[in-house]
């Protein structure tokens, strides 16, 4: 692009690029949220002020954030945040993406709450980002909680946006395989383990594949490998009354149910996503 282009002709012209490239299902979108990290300006001003011109070293800079685009990397590693439960969360190659199906294990576990002011203790299993764990902290203002990973560098991006929210005096984070080590009991018991079969993994789109971290996706030969691991753990990590809720891929619901009946816990229910999918499995344990 040379020296003294508009604003309009730079998003016109990388929308056509990420079209033409089969790249984005939003292209428009994807070029202003690089646009606007690459010139400082807000979406708003880029939308409504398409003849302003923008200076050489911003087109520079967008230029190299559209060609890590049209490589496949996904806007938000590029940007290094992503909104989730309407909160900013700092991502990474070193952690699953906040995805909006997952929030329906957020709007679950909410939903089987009586009393959000109660006193809590929640755990996460493979707390990643800490999206869900800190998206529930944020609505739950008495509650504490756990989050446990295997992965040092996913904790470090963890806790960096437990700062950022400011529930670093009511959380906690641990490196460790599920719920090895740990004791105690806890009220809320969560995870989003990795559930696609290891065969699947390589033929993923290149977004998820190539740039989500393997550790998070790799569920094993069936993708039920992690539940199985889990499900001892969630059985005597639950208080009376526990309330778990794990996400799970398509068709894994009534499997994943079963396991939880297994292991105790009654009330099986699944909670279906934005596009109807059962998406969350939830029992509670009694006795």
């Amino acid at each position: 692009m040379p020296d003294g282009v508009t604003l309009g002709v730079l998003l016109k012209d990388a929308t056509e690029r990420l079209k033409q490239a089969d790249v984005a299902e939003t292209p428009r979108l994807d070029a202003v949220l690089l646009l606007e990290q690459a010139s400082g300006l807000s979406g708003n001003e880029i939308r409504l002020s398409p003849e302003t011109v923008i200076a050489s070293d911003a087109v520079t800079r967008f230029e190299a954030l559209l060609q890590r685009r049209l490589a496949r990397e996904p806007v938000s590693k590029i940007l290094g945040f992503r909104e989730f439960w309407s909160l900013t969360f700092r991502t990474s190659r070193d952690v699953l993406d906040p995805r909006p199906d997952s929030e329906t294990l957020v709007a679950g576990v909410l939903a089987a709450l009586p009393d959000r002011d109660a006193l809590l203790r929640l755990v996460d299993f493979g707390t990643g980002s800490g999206c869900l764990l800190l998206s529930l902290l944020h609505e739950l203002p008495n509650a504490t909680g756990l989050g446990v990973d295997l992965s040092p560098a996913a904790l470090a991006i963890a806790k960096e946006n437990a700062q950022r929210l400011g529930l670093t005096d009511r959380v906690t984070f641990r490196q460790a395989s599920w719920g090895e080590g740990l004791d105690g009991v806890f009220n809320i018991l969560i995870s989003n383990p990795p559930y696609i079969e290891s065969a699947v993994v390589p033929t993923l789109e290149p977004e998820v594949s190539q740039y989500d971290p393997p550790l998070a996706l790799d569920g094993g030969a069936d993708g039920l490998g992690a539940y199985r691991a889990l499900a001892p753990h969630l059985a005597r990590l639950a208080a009376p009354g526990g309330f778990a809720a794990l996400e799970v891929g398509l068709g894994q619901d009534v499997a994943v149910g079963q396991l939880l009946a297994g292991q105790g816990f009654q009330e099986i229910a699944v909670l279906p996503d934005l596009s109807g999918i059962g998406r969350v499995v939830c029992g509670r344990k009694t006795g």
